[in-house]
């Protein structure tokens, strides 16, 4: 391990008595009502401004990112909001954290699954074939590929993809998802859709998003998503009828004392 400087120095943000600066820019004459927030977010995590393709693509997928239903971020957000009214940054916290290998950060293992296809040189589909054959042989869900609910297609790629096109930014990320894709399908003798979480892994990183930060992109989207929970568990609670949804979905199947058995 390389000795770390004596001195430890950030490049993000520094503030004057009179301004806030971030990345070297002036927040109060450069920055607010200068930049968009999609803009803000590209700018404060990578240190540069997006071109207008940039922020149009990233933009798309925040949008895309930021709802899903009452999916397991959602009911942390709701169930921990119910039980802590008073602490609306726990209740979107515990949302976050199933944001993960599964659910939304997806695009983080797609990424590296695309990062492998481009780094092998010509058209990748050795590489692609050699991905896909070790996922099937090790029963191993293959990350951006599949869907419970959208089939034969997940709806959201092929608008993704095009807006892509639209703006110029179909890249070598977004063909290495295809290359992928067509892997995929011959593999396993049928269609399987790239999922959204798998479009976004191509279209951030043609936008120029490393793929190591992808997660942190479905993280700021997701979070806004849950602030909408916690308002609409404000107007209409729903906590109650999860706990007893949840409670009827499983049901205790020991025997309780009298000899009665937990479903009675």
């Amino acid at each position: 391990m390389s000795a770390l400087p004596e001195t430890q120095t950030t490049s993000i943000a520094t503030s004057t008595p009179a301004d806030v600066f971030v990345r070297d820019k002036s927040l109060c004459r450069e920055l607010i009502g200068k930049l968009t927030f999609t803009e803000m977010i590209y700018f404060q995590v990578l240190g540069r401004r997006p071109t207008p393709a940039q922020t149009a693509v990233v933009d798309a997928c925040l949008v895309t990112l930021m709802e899903h239903g009452l999916t397991p971020s959602a009911l942390a957000t709701r169930l921990v909001y119910s039980s802590a009214e008073e602490a609306m940054q726990a209740a979107v916290a515990a949302g976050l954290l199933a944001v993960g290998s599964r659910f939304v950060g997806t695009t983080e293992g797609a990424g590296a699954l695309f990062e492998r296809v481009l780094a092998a040189g010509d058209d990748g589909e050795a590489e692609a074939q050699r991905i896909v054959l070790a996922h099937k042989q090790e029963k191993r869900a293959l990350p951006g590929f599949g869907h419970p609910f959208h089939k034969p297609d997940d709806p959201r790629t092929p608008v993704l993809f095009a807006l892509a096109r639209e703006h110029g930014l179909a890249g070598a990320h977004m063909q290495a998802a295809l290359t992928l894709s067509a892997a995929v399908d011959a593999a396993y003798g049928k269609h399987i859709t790239l999922n959204v979480t798998g479009a976004i892994a191509a279209l951030l990183g043609d936008a120029g998003v490393p793929r190591e930060i992808l997660r942190g992109f479905s993280l700021i989207a997701r979070a806004a998503g849950l602030v909408g929970h916690v308002h609409e568990e404000q107007q209409k609670p729903a906590m109650r009828a999860i706990w007893e949804a949840s409670e009827r979905a499983v049901p205790y199947d020991g025997v309780l004392p009298g000899g009665d058995d937990g479903a009675g």
